[in-house]
């Protein structure tokens, strides 16, 4: 499946942005999906990830109450809906598509990647 992020920009400490995951090629219900975050000197980590028909997801300890993840798989589209933005959520954002698990975690679980968006949170 390929795949294309968008909704990335800079932002202030506190504000909100909406990232959108366009999906084409397979039927998106398919794939678990994924949000990964790339600090600048960092490693790749995961964001969020949510299962196939969104009725299960997991997000990490530092976004967990201000991000969600979403789907509509008819749109084959993921969202992720982020709030109360901090400095430290800075980075290149990407969305991927795991066809081999349910609800994957580490990055060698996902098949397909997009080509990240950047958010930058400053004052």
């Amino acid at each position: 499946v390929q795949l294309q992020a968008s909704g990335g920009g800079l932002v202030q400490p506190g504000g909100s942005l909406r990232l959108s995951c366009a999906a084409s090629g397979r039927p998106l219900i398919l794939y678990a999906m994924g949000w990964f975050r790339q600090a600048p000197g960092k490693e790749r980590s995961i964001v969020s990830t949510i299962n196939w028909s969104g009725g299960s997801t997991y997000y990490s300890d530092s976004v967990k109450g201000r991000f969600t993840i979403s789907r509509d798989n008819a749109k084959k589209m993921v969202y992720l809906q982020m709030n109360s933005l901090k400095p430290e959520d800075t980075g290149v954002y990407y969305c991927a598509a795991a066809g081999r698990s349910m609800l994957p975690i580490g990055l060698d679980e996902y098949d397909d990647w997009g080509q990240g968006t950047l958010v930058t949170v400053s004052s």
